[in-house]
């Protein structure tokens, strides 16, 4: 039986393998497409137009358990590595 979890952007449940796991590193959302990192996780679909509905939604830092705002630069620049041309 496939392992599945909710994207925080769009609310759907997929497959954790197709799902790309965050998780808040001091005040900076990282992503860890290992699944190795310490911390709590949270998952998302590796796109732009998830993370810009979480981002809108406000869901990391409830997502993550943390209290402030936490910058998505990071998170932005590897899903735009990975959504660009191969």
């Amino acid at each position: 039986m496939p392992v599945t979890r909710t994207c925080v952007g769009c609310k759907e449940r997929a497959e954790k393998s197709s799902l790309l796991r965050l998780v808040a590193a001091g005040d900076v959302i990282q992503p860890d497409p290992q699944a190795r990192l310490p911390g709590r996780g949270a998952y998302l679909h590796p796109s732009l137009e998830c993370l810009e509905l979480a981002r809108r939604r406000r869901t990391f830092p409830r997502a993550l358990r943390t209290a402030g705002s936490l910058s998505l630069e990071p998170l932005a620049e590897y899903l735009c590595g990975a959504d660009g041309p191969a």
